[in-house]
C-alpha cells in the first residue's frame, strides 16, 4: 500500500518572484483529471472527513496554511501544509481532513479521476471495513 508523502515541486527561484510547477505523471504519480480548491474555510471549520476507494490526490497550500490529517486505519499522522512548493500525496483507501486553515488559505487539490460518489467512503466506520477487508 502507497503512504501519503510531501512531494517537493519544482522551485524556480527569481528576483521578480518565485515560480513552482506540477506535471502530471512527473511530479504526482497520476494523470490529472480534476482540479479543484478549497478557500473561504470560516475559523475552527474543518473540510474532508472521508476516503477514496480508488481516487488519488495531490493537495497544495497555494497561500496561507492548513493541517492534513491521515488515517490509514492504524495510525493518524498530520501534515503541515504552508508552502506552495510542497505537494502531499495521498493514495486511494486514507481518510483525511484538512483542519486549522489560516486566513486566507488557498487549498488546490489534483485529483486523478472525475467526481463520482461512489468513489466516497463518508463513514469512518465503513472506511474501517474498506481497509480490514
Amino acid at each position: 500500500m502507497k503512504k501519503p508523502e510531501i512531494i517537493n515541486l519544482p522551485k524556480i527561484e527569481d528576483p521578480r518572484g518565485n515560480l513552482s510547477i506540477i506535471e502530471e505523471e512527473n511530479h504526482i504519480p497520476f494523470k490529472i483529471a480534476r482540479v479543484y480548491w478549497i478557500y473561504d474555510v470560516p475559523g475552527g471549520q474543518y473540510r474532508g472527513g472521508h476516503a477514496f476507494k480508488e481516487q488519488h490526490e495531490m493537495i497544495v497550500a497555494l497561500s496561507g496554511s492548513f493541517d492534513v490529517v491521515v488515517d490509514n486505519g492504524i495510525m493518524k499522522q498530520i501534515f503541515s501544509l504552508n508552502r506552495s512548493y510542497y505537494g502531499l500525496y495521498l493514495p486511494s483507501g486514507i481518510w483525511r481532513y484538512l483542519q486549522n486553515f489560516s486566513t486566507n488559505s488557498l487549498a488546490m487539490v489534483l485529483s486523478s479521476s472525475k467526481f463520482s460518489e461512489e468513489d466516497y467512503i463518508r463513514s469512518y466506520p465503513e472506511f474501517l471495513k474498506f481497509i480490514l477487508k
